[in-house]
């Protein structure tokens, strides 16, 4: 289980930062005048969703140290 966990996190913690990176590309483009994502999500939309990946990213962090403090 503690793999699985560890996996999940670390994939959920390249989303986010990808979905950082893609803000930051979405919102340099826009500057320039064009759009790679065609008015599907705004570049502070996908800043919400990469804070609310990392916000779970924590949570099971904080849950594998609590594990890892009882044994």
């Amino acid at each position: 289980m503690k793999g699985i966990t560890s996996l999940v996190s670390r994939v959920l913690f390249l989303a986010a930062f990808a979905l950082a990176g893609l803000a930051v590309w979405e919102r340099l483009a826009n500057v320039v005048g064009y759009t790679l994502l065609r008015d599907l999500y705004t570049p502070g939309r996908l800043l919400e969703f990469s804070a609310v990946v990392l916000l779970f990213v924590i949570a099971l962090q904080l849950r594998e140290m609590k594990l890892s403090l009882r044994k």
